[in-house]
């Protein structure tokens, strides 16, 4: 697929000796990249951490997904654009994309809303992959074998039109926030039902950062285009050290009734079309406002956010999530507690100092008596945005 003119160009400007090598010393050896293309500086797209995961000791952590570093839902809704412009108009239809749970979620709904709008596409429809088992038919199932929390639902729609682009879909569009392997990604396109693969004839790979190196092409078979911001390939040099991987914070938990997510108020994990915001919440009168997603909760916290930004306020958006992370490298400063869904899964918030914000707006589906007191402590008791 041609890259647009406008995006060569911003390739073109950029400094070569901006896209060159990082690297960095974690317990467990070094993690380093080589940069062949970045449409923005690199150092403002990504940064690296260290997992507490035996199964891979480094993270890439994005510095524009609003995920574990607060972002302006500004500079978020330029990747969706940069992003949607590599993807061809003319595309053939229906085309499904699907976002990758967790950090993919929000990240698929704006490149899917982006795309569909601005191509003026009505033969598309937008799923993401879920943790939670929701009671309701699937599409399938399939594992991620690094990650904190292998397994990924895809559930049917339950309109039938949407339910029916899925079925007769004849482009797929796949979306992560990276590629390392391509392995998870070529998981789900294995885990489809046969009746849908036979009929895609075209399929687009897109993350924020891709160090796949050309592998991720080999995960699926069929015509593969990639969409990225940036792209090269990752090294990861063990040290040898007999280390154990950092451990996962102690939080002292109350055994809870696991809450699944409400499908009638669901957004994404049944499919959706078209996008528009649900949640209501009132930006600082003087200061900043930082908007809180928690776990798969976040787009439509995102579209809050870029609304109350767009309305003149002083907006940063970031997220809750399940991935523990030892602070180090761009992670400066770390929240563990509850789960809000209940269980015994902890949650973090990373990168967060509570006062530099004038007011938090906390987003939850579920109901305000579910979130850890532990964060509502040390938000410094945030206004909680309850969907609805």
């Amino acid at each position: 697929m041609t890259t647009p003119k406008s995006l060569t160009n911003r390739v073109a400007t950029l400094d070569n000796a901006l896209r060159k090598y990082r690297s960095a010393e974690l317990a467990r050896g070094t993690i380093s990249v080589e940069i062949d293309r970045s449409l923005m500086p690199p150092d403002a797209i990504f940064g690296f951490a260290e997992r507490i995961n035996p199964k891979r000791s480094f993270m890439f952590v994005s510095k524009v997904l609003g995920r574990h570093i607060p972002v302006r839902p500004s500079l978020m809704r330029t990747t969706y654009q940069f992003l949607a412009d590599q993807i061809s108009p003319d595309l053939e239809g229906p085309i499904l994309f699907i976002g990758m749970a967790e950090a993919g979620v929000g990240l698929g709904a704006g490149v899917h809303q982006q795309y569909s709008e601005q191509n003026d596409r009505d033969d598309t429809v937008y799923i993401c992959t879920t943790r939670h088992a929701l009671g309701l038919p699937l599409i399938c199932e399939f594992q991620e074998e690094h990650s904190h929390a292998t397994g990924h639902l895809l559930h049917w729609p339950l309109v039938p039109g949407l339910a029916s682009r899925v079925k007769n879909a004849r482009t797929l569009v796949l979306i992560d926030d990276e590629a390392s392997t391509g392995k998870t990604l070529g998981n789900l396109f294995a885990a489809l039902p046969a009746s849908i693969r036979s009929n895609v004839h075209n399929a687009v790979l897109v993350t924020l950062t891709d160090w796949s190196d050309g592998a991720i092409e080999q995960t699926i078979a069929t015509n593969v285009k990639r969409a990225s911001l940036l792209s090269g390939r990752y090294r990861w040099h063990a040290n040898g050290l007999n280390i154990n991987a950092p451990e996962v914070p102690t939080v002292e938990t109350k055994r809870r009734k696991v809450i699944s997510p409400d499908k009638d108020i669901d957004w994404a994990r049944l499919g959706v079309s078209r996008h528009s915001l649900q949640l209501e919440g009132q930006a600082a009168a003087s200061g900043a406002t930082l908007v809180l997603g928690t776990g798969e909760h976040i787009w439509q916290p995102f579209l809050l956010a870029e609304k109350l930004e767009m309305e003149g306020a002083d907006v940063h958006y970031s997220s809750v999530t399940r991935s523990p992370i030892s602070v180090g490298h761009a992670i400066v400063k770390k929240f563990a507690f509850e789960d809000n869904y209940g269980g015994h899964s902890l949650n973090y918030l990373y990168n967060v100092n509570p006062s530099d914000y004038a007011k938090v707006l906390l987003c939850s589906e579920t109901d305000e008596e579910q979130i850890s007191p532990i964060l509502v402590t040390s938000l410094r008791r945030p206004t909680v945005v309850v969907a609805r």
